[in-house]
């Protein structure tokens, strides 16, 4: 059976639930604006789900902003800037332009993608959507910023990560297809924060020890500093104020959060548990070092491509995992820093024993890091062992579930 998929939006419901408790009044309005307007994009996006074959048309990712001048109504829009056209004297059509190029050029370089579907997809940005709506979305062919409240939330083209995030959403749609529900829809949520944050690490060349791995730092309670929407570092810990509380995330699968697959819901907790793949990415990344997109980057951009609509985190974790044997071949450091990164959320590799972690004082491919060294390099002779066992299995088990799917 299969489902419709959800608006993709950067805020999740959580916050705005507690946006609606607040004190100031225009805060509470704007919350409650933005939920009405999920819901409407929600249905909107469920009648042109069958038109998306046909709106698909490629374009050599040319990008697109235009204005909706606080309007919801896209039709109206008028146009700010084309791609060969000159800068606007808006920040925020500025801004929109190139995050949509940063993201196009980030895809193309590091993945040779081209654009969102692989295919030269146009992209097309509405900026200023609404009047205060404090949340951008991709909404299954574009993206729509909105302005935010200015008291919580200031302008969602404000951050390079958000713009990342939401148009990940449209490569996770072409590769994976995660349904948008409880682990699958995680995954969904947590490739987008990953993408989002390699995307701004790329454009400022930054090695995994240089990035803050914070995504919506720019945009979130302007006036409070230190935090933002999310951590990949440490999930639970982005913000904490009496404003909107505690970040709610959990870091490991001991903490998962167990809530209804319904929108208010959160789908089952998307954007709670996306944290815990987040952790396990950043825990990969900074055992290999580097720069995160060149090593662990491409281990999770093709297991993304390999992985499978209603995939688990287990089974991300595997694929991931064998991904990196293909890659930097079975036994490698790579493969041996993928297994230590997902024990440190509490998912053990398929057919691994327990307990077989990398040490986390040392980095493969990290500047003058000790990668090499004796504990690691039996290590990696252990997980070597177990290269073909693990493969031989997961051969088993995909012909189990075809099997099972007839």
């Amino acid at each position: 059976m299969s489902r419709t998929r959800p608006i993709n939006c950067i805020i999740p419901p959580y916050i705005l639930d507690r946006l609606m408790e607040s004190e100031d009044a225009e805060v509470r309005q704007a919350a409650l604006d933005t939920l009405l307007t999920t819901a409407r994009l929600r249905g909107e996006r469920s009648l042109r789900a069958g038109l998306a074959g046909l709106s698909a048309v490629p374009g050599n990712g040319r990008r697109t902003v235009f204005d909706c001048e606080q309007s919801e109504e896209l039709s109206d829009a008028v146009m700010a800037r084309s791609e060969n056209g000159p800068e606007s004297a808006d920040g925020a059509v500025n801004q929109a332009f190139d995050a949509l190029g940063l993201t196009r050029d980030f895809y193309q370089e590091v993945f040779q993608r081209d654009s969102i579907d692989d295919r030269g997809m146009r992209l097309n940005a509405f900026v200023h959507f609404g009047r205060k709506v404090n949340n951008a979305f991709w909404d299954g062919s574009e993206m729509l910023f909105g302005d935010g409240d200015g008291v919580e939330l200031g302008n969602l083209t404000g951050s390079l990560t958000v713009a990342g995030h939401e148009l990940t959403h449209g490569v996770v749609d072409h590769t994976s297809g995660f349904e948008y529900h409880n682990q699958s829809g995680a995954l969904n949520e947590s490739m987008a924060d990953v993408f989002g944050s390699l995307v701004k690490q790329w454009s400022m060349k930054q090695t995994v020890e240089e990035a803050d791995w914070l995504i919506g730092a720019e945009v979130w309670t302007p006036g409070i500093e230190g935090d933002a929407l999310r951590s990949m570092k440490a999930p639970g810990t982005a913000y904490d104020n009496p404003l909107v509380g505690k970040d709610p995330q959990p870091d490991r699968m001991s903490r998962f959060v167990h809530l209804p697959d319904t929108p208010r819901g959160d789908n089952g907790g998307v954007h709670f548990n996306s944290g815990i793949p987040n952790k396990a990415f950043f825990a990969t990344a900074a055992g290999i070092g580097g720069f995160a997109w060149e090593f662990t980057g491409r281990i999770w951009y093709e297991a993304l491509r390999a992985s499978r609509p209603r995939d688990t985190f287990q089974e991300f974790a595997d694929m991931t995992f064998q991904q990196a044997g293909r890659l930097f071949t079975a036994g490698s450091p790579e493969q041996a820093a993928v297994v230590a990164g997902w024990q440190e959320v509490e998912i053990q590799i398929t057919g691994v024993p327990p307990g077989l972690a990398r040490p986390r004082s040392f980095a493969v491919n990290g500047h003058g890091g000790a990668g090499r060294e004796t504990d690691l390099a039996a290590l990696t002779r252990q997980i070597a062992a177990l290269g073909d066992k693990v493969t031989g299995l997961a051969r088993e088990l995909a012909a189990l579930k075809a099997k099972g799917s007839r």
